[in-house]
Formats: C-alpha cells, sequence, structure tokens
C-alpha cells in the first residue's frame, strides 16, 4: 500500500502484562484489511499504518475485543499510576508473606515448633495476598480466557490458585501430623501444604513487576524530560508592542522576545541582541554557545544572561525539539529482526508451557509418584516460564539507550541502525560542515582587471542567494554586509557540487568550481588560485557573459574535536576517509590537520555514492557522515549513515543516526552506544532464551521447589531491565558533554 492512501496512527494500549499479550495485540490489528501494526510491550504502544480515512474507534473497538484498553496517544493520559497500584499490593503481599515464609522454613527445619492452629494462621497470613495482591493476575487472566487466549498471567493465576486450591483441601482433608509445608518436596503420602508458595510467589512476581514498572518509567525520562522543554507561552512583537501569546498561536517570520533565563519558543535566527545559549538539553553540550544577530537558535534551549529579540523559522511539530521527540519515541517503539523472532517464541510459550505443566503432572503419576510430588513438579513447571524476559530484551535496551543518546545529542532511528553499526569498519567523513565548522567565511575577493570589486560581490551574492550551500552563506553574509542590497536572481539553477547559475541584471552568471568556466583562467587568476588553495581555502570562480569576472576565497576552520573524533574512530578499528566536492590541496591540508591518511576530492555527488559503492565492493562495510543535500544519496547508500543535525533535512531524512551536536566526537560516540546497545540486547536475549531452556526441564524434573521457581522468574525479569539500565552509564568521549547518569532505579 503507498503512503499516499494510509495514515500513520498511534495508540496507548493497557492492560498488556507479558510479550504474549503484545502478540496477540498486533495479531489481532494485522488481520483487519489493510492494517499493518507493530506493538511494543516495553512502551505499551502501537504504531499502526492504516487506510486513510480510517477511524481510530475502530481500532480501538478491536483492542478492547480482545480484553485490553486502548486510547489515542494524544488524548488526555489516564489519572491512574501503575506504579503506586503495584506499589500498594505488593506492601500488603511483603508484610504478610515474609512471616508466613518464616514459619513454614521454621517448622520445616524444627517440626516440634508446630503448634495447634499453625495451619489456620497460614491459610489466615495467605488468603490476602492470593485473593487481593494477585487481583491483577487473576483479573488478566480472567480476561483472557473469555477470549479464548492465554498469557503469563494465566500461568501466575493458575499456579498460584492451584497452590492455594490444594492447600486449603489438604487443611480440610488430612489431619495436622501429616501435613507437610511447601518448602518440602516428600514423596511422602499426607496433604501438602502450599500457601507460603502461593504467598510468596505472588510476592516475587510483584516486586518484579513493580521494579520493571519503574525501570521502564526512568527510562523514559529522557523523552519525557524532551517534552517538558516546551514552553507554552511565548513573547511576540506586534507592531513593536510585546503581547503574550499561547506558543501555539506563534507564527513563522513573528518576531519574539527571550529575556535571560527563559527558554526559546521556537526555532529561530537571532534578529536584535547578543547572549549566551545554553543548548544541554537539547545538544548534550554543557558549555554555553555565544549567539549573535544572524545566528539560529533552537528552541527549548535558555537564553543566559542577555536578552534576545528572535525571528521564528520553524514552529510546533516542524521544531528540531518536536522532531527530536519524535524519532526518540519512534526509535523506541522499533524491534530488531532477532526480537521479532522473540515475539513469535513468546506468543506461543504460554499454551506450550500449560502443556508441559500437565504432561509433568501425568508422567510423575505415571511413574508411580504420589500425587504432591507430581503437584509439586507441575506447579514448578507453571511458575518457573517467563516469556517476559523475552519481551523485554530488546525494547528495554532501546528505551535506555536512545534516552541516554537523546541525553547526548545523539538520536538513533531504529533498532535496525543499531545492527547496521556492528560490522562498519570505515568511516567516510564528508569535509564541510562535518570535519570542518561549516561557518565560513569570505576571506577575499579578486575581479579581474576591469571588472568593479562590489559589482564581483554583488553578483554573486545575488546568484548564491537562492543556493543552501554553506560557501554560499559566505558569500551572501559578506555580500549583505558591504552592500545595501541584493539584485533577484533568475532562471536559478543549482549544480550540486559544482556551483550554480542564473541571470542577475540581465547577464548570464556562472559561480563555482573553474571546470564551469567557459574559458580558462587567466595566467594571473590561475596563480592566485594555486596559491589561496595552497593555504586550504576554498577558490569560487565568476563568470558571466562567457567572460571570467574574478576569483572569491572562502575559509572554514577545522572543528575543535575533530581531530580528537579521528583518533577515537581510529579506536573502535575504523577506518576513516575524508571526502569533498573541494579541491584536492584544500581537501588534504584539512586531512593533514586532522589525522586523516585518506582523502577523495573533487567529488561530485553522484561520484560520492560511487565511492561507497566501490568500498562495498571491497568487502568494506561504509557508514558515511554528513550534512548537506549533495550528501543525502551517499548517506542512504551507505551501510550506516550519520546526519549532522545542523545539516539539511534531507540529510537528515536519508540517515539512520542523527547527530545534533556539533561536536564530531558524537560521531565515535554514536558507533560505541549503538554497539554498546545492540551487545546489551543480545546479552538479555540469550540469557532469556538460555533461562528458559535450562529453567523448565529443571523443573519438571521435581529439582526446583516452586516458591524458589517463582523467585526465579522474577529474577529473570529483572535481570533483562537492569542489564538495560546499564546503558544510562554511557559516557561520551568529550568530558563536558552529557555526565553519565546514575544508575539506580528511582521512583
Amino acid at each position: 500500500m503507498s503512503q499516499s492512501v494510509a495514515t500513520e496512527l498511534e495508540l496507548m494500549i493497557g492492560g498488556m502484562t507479558c510479550a504474549a499479550c503484545a502478540n496477540r495485540v498486533q495479531r489481532k490489528l494485522n488481520k483487519l484489511d489493510g492494517v499493518t501494526a507493530t506493538v511494543n510491550y516495553a512502551t505499551e504502544k502501537a504504531a499502526v499504518t492504516a487506510p486513510a480515512g480510517t477511524d481510530p474507534s475502530t481500532l480501538i473497538a478491536t483492542i478492547e475485543q480482545a480484553g485490553y484498553t486502548a486510547r489515542m496517544v494524544t488524548q488526555e493520559p489516564e489519572p491512574r499510576d501503575p506504579v503506586r497500584a503495584l506499589r500498594h499490593r505488593l506492601f500488603v503481599a511483603l508484610v504478610l508473606s515474609i512471616p508466613l515464609c518464616d514459619l513454614s522454613l521454621a517448622f520445616w527445619l524444627l517440626p516440634g515448633l508446630r503448634f495447634p492452629g499453625w495451619q489456620w494462621v497460614s491459610l489466615a497470613l495467605a488468603a490476602p495476598v492470593v485473593l487481593w495482591s494477585a487481583a491483577p493476575f487473576h483479573r488478566a487472566a480472567f480476561k483472557n480466557a473469555r477470549h479464548g487466549a492465554a498469557s503469563m498471567d494465566t500461568l501466575v493465576s493458575m499456579g498460584v490458585l492451584a497452590a492455594f486450591a490444594w492447600s486449603v483441601y489438604s487443611l480440610l482433608f488430612t489431619t495436622g501430623s501429616e501435613l507437610h509445608t511447601g518448602f518440602e518436596i516428600t514423596t511422602e503420602a499426607g496433604g501438602s501444604v502450599y500457601l507460603e508458595v502461593a504467598a510468596g510467589v505472588t510476592a516475587f512476581l510483584l516486586a518484579g513487576r513493580y521494579f520493571e514498572a519503574r525501570a521502564k518509567r526512568n527510562a523514559g525520562n529522557a523523552l519525557r524530560a524532551l517534552s517538558t522543554l516546551a514552553v507554552k507561552d511565548v513573547t511576540v512583537l506586534r507592531d513593536g508592542v510585546q503581547v503574550v501569546v499561547p506558543i501555539a498561536e506563534l507564527l513563522v517570520d513573528d518576531l519574539f522576545v527571550v529575556k535571560p533565563g527563559e527558554r526559546v519558543g521556537a526555532d529561530g535566527v537571532v534578529h536584535e541582541g547578543r547572549c549566551a545559549v545554553d543548548n544541554s538539553m537539547v545538544t548534550g553540550e554543557s558549555v554555553p554557545v555565544p549567539v549573535v544577530p544572524g545566528d539560529a537558535v533552537i528552541g527549548g534551549t535558555v537564553a543566559v544572561g542577555g536578552r534576545l529579540i528572535v525571528r521564528a523559522t520553524k514552529i510546533g511539530a516542524d521544531t528540531q525539539l518536536a522532531q527530536m521527540a519524535k524519532l526518540v519515541e519512534q526509535a523506541q517503539n522499533d524491534k530488531a529482526d532477532v526480537q521479532r523472532l522473540a515475539d513469535r517464541v513468546a506468543g506461543g510459550f504460554v499454551p506450550v508451557v500449560l502443556v508441559l505443566s500437565a504432561l509433568t503432572f501425568a508422567a510423575w503419576l505415571l511413574f508411580g509418584q504420589h500425587t504432591e510430588a507430581a503437584f509439586t513438579a507441575a506447579l514448578a513447571v507453571l511458575i518457573i516460564a517467563c516469556p517476559c524476559a523475552l519481551g523485554l530484551a530488546t525494547p528495554t535496551a532501546l528505551l535506555v539507550a536512545t534516552g541516554r543518546a537523546a541525553r547526548l545529542g545523539i538520536l538513533i532511528k531504529g533498532a535496525s541502525a543499531l545492527e547496521s553499526t556492528r560490522a562498519v569498519d570505515t568511516v567516510v567523513l564528508d569535509k564541510t560542515g562535518t570535519v570542518t565548522s561549516g561557518r565560513m567565511t569570505l576571506a577575499a575577493v579578486h575581479p579581474r582587471e576591469g571588472v568593479d570589486r562590489a559589482d564581483l560581490l554583488a553578483t554573486a551574492g545575488a546568484v548564491e542567494d537562492a543556493s543552501e550551500h554553506a560557501i554560499a552563506a559566505a558569500i551572501v553574509t559578506a555580500a549583505r554586509q558591504e552592500l545595501a542590497s541584493l539584485s533577484q536572481v533568475q532562471d536559478f539553477v543549482a549544480l550540486p557540487g559544482l556551483g550554480a547559475r542564473g541571470v542577475v541584471d540581465g547577464r548570464e552568471v556562472v559561480i563555482g568550481r573553474t571546470s564551469l568556466l567557459a574559458t580558462p583562467l587567466p595566467e594571473e587568476l590561475e596563480t592566485l588560485r594555486q596559491q589561496w588553495e595552497s593555504h586550504g581555502k576554498t577558490v569560487v570562480a565568476v563568470e558571466w557573459d562567457g567572460s571570467v569576472a574574478g576569483l572569491l576565497a572562502v575559509a572554514d576552520t577545522v572543528k575543535p574535536t575533530a581531530a580528537a573524533a579521528v583518533a577515537e574512530l581510529r579506536k573502535l578499528g575504523l577506518r576513516p576517509v575524508l571526502l569533498t566536492g573541494d579541491n584536492s590541496a584544500t581537501a588534504h591540508a584539512v586531512a593533514q590537520e586532522v589525522g586523516i591518511d585518506e582523502v577523495v576530492a573533487e567529488v561530485l555527488p553522484q561520484g560520492k555514492v560511487e565511492l561507497v559503492q566501490r568500498l562495498r565492493e571491497q568487502g568494506r562495510v561504509v557508514a558515511v557522515v554528513g550534512d548537506g543535500v549533495n550528501d543525502a544519496p551517499a548517506l542512504a547508500t551507505a551501510d550506516l549513515g550519520l546526519a549532522m543535525g545542523s545539516g539539511t533535512a534531507v540529510a537528515i531524512n536519508a540517515a539512520d543516526l542523527i547527530l545534533v551536536r556539533e561536536d564530531l566526537l558524537a560521531v565515535p560516540d554514536a558507533i560505541r552506544l549503538a554497539r554498546r546497545t545492540l551487545g546489551t540486547i543480545r546479552g538479555n536475549l540469550v540469557w532469556a532464551f538460555g533461562y528458559n531452556v535450562a529453567a523448565l526441564p529443571l523443573a519438571a524434573l521435581g529439582l526446583l521447589n516452586p516458591l524458589i521457581a517463582g523467585a526465579a522468574m522474577a529474577l529473570s525479569s529483572a535481570f533483562v531491565v537492569s542489564n538495560s539500565m546499564r546503558l544510562r552509564k554511557f559516557a561520551s568521549a568529550n568530558p563536558s558533554v552529557g555526565r553519565p547518569e546514575d544508575d539506580r532505579i528511582t521512583g
């Protein structure tokens, strides 16, 4: 289905308690005509692509018919806090189950301590835990049963109720001297009381769910922090008068005031004023950046020590802050290919466990064991199975990693980007705007004899005013500073990697590389060109009506952290290559300064794509870092594309990772974090699969007490979550950027 007849919706799903639930909701949605859905258990969201005009209520009704709740993400959130509700139930479970387990353990070790009526005291302690604290498990299992489905809650509820019911039966129909506690794995005849198992397993599982919910909430803190940066009101200049209006009423080209300590209302360009701007929450850079008229500012950043008047260029959903939040959320909802396999396994996991538990019970009886021993083994199988760990393996790691990356000024578009970083061995770096600052300045203007300098600059500025290239911006800025106004260019044509042409005041003008010129440079200008290029300057030639008019020299500066970034890339075992459409002399001067040995210069956009393809044919796995329109094809062709956040929308759309920071150390940071995240995901999956493969046979053989099985199941999910939370400690190679977060789970 083409995108032109499709719409994308996002739903919040309530009532999911394990990966099997998410798998079931996804299957139900995908059965609808024209609907493609991905349901993420960790974020509790469904990303849905549906035919244009699809009523969201149809999707919501489908989910509700499956036994879950749903609402549009844009709707107000439900007031109920699941973490708080879990905390209350866990508190009651712990208060009652700890003394119950202590009593049972004491009676097992020292039977002489048993007092008349001990079993009824145990029942009084266990009943509230089984019937109230475990109620969410029972409620979810009942809903699933009504719809002919089974989930993790089915296993837990069946296990807890079976243990409780068996215990009550034993209390009613077995004398006190013949009773055994659940700690005793016995093959003797008599009644076994599993009250401490029922209560203890409930407490363990509630504790696991509670800490899992807190961890998921904390992992999403970065996304919530981004959303809180948006201002609600902004002071707009209307006819010279300051008017406070809601941010929704701000329009493009409006002038708005930012007072010291206030947040910038929207993306824009400084119209008046000078101050430092704290970009730390957006780019991760802790040192405020000075801005002057003409500089761009990002919505959500803070003005420090000065007043600004800003002209709005992007508002609402188009701002960089809104786009960052959207990309982070999309990445958190993405799934790695290996996770899709895990989800399929988890989807059929519960029925298999139910069958295995029944077979275990039958097998023990078949081999002549007592009913109590058979029940103990079957109960352990029900309780120890853990599909939750399978479902949490990827989402929790992505949730934490994307949040941490956002704090470091790195946006990960999805799990596929992580998988691409694993094998990358070559990094192709675009020069202008990536290795260099991209903030070029006009260094020199040299007209040909008989051509007026002001005329040369004005004509060049008029043509370049229609271009987005950094070199063009430098020429236009200088022209506007020196001249009162610029003429309007007609019939403008951009020549990517070469320059541009257009008609100014009736003259056909060509500006760019000397290869564009109809005639060769005169000897004097050729000598000057070589001299400028040997000093690392970029030379721009201007020609009108078929005659060379003069040369302009534009200078760029290497980013302060470029050399350190190249060194970090080498430490990661990566081979850096400098790629540019600029002249060879300038490119080699920059490469020498930052420590790159391999340089490919004077390359057109198509040539950049051909270079990437040639490297891939040599067996290389290639990452490309760029920022301009002319980099977009190479970014899309590469195995991994990294776009500088200051770059064009075309480049950003073509990339897999977006680097909001101007700091080039963001490149090795992004690759290291992506690789570490992928390693964490794989470790989680190995644990989740390995745990279930090893634990289920042990339980079926009667080697695990049900109480220990419950603890092991809770710890399995806790391991996956805590292992993922370690990514919060990831540190940037730049010590001034985003200090690692505390790894504690706070709530």
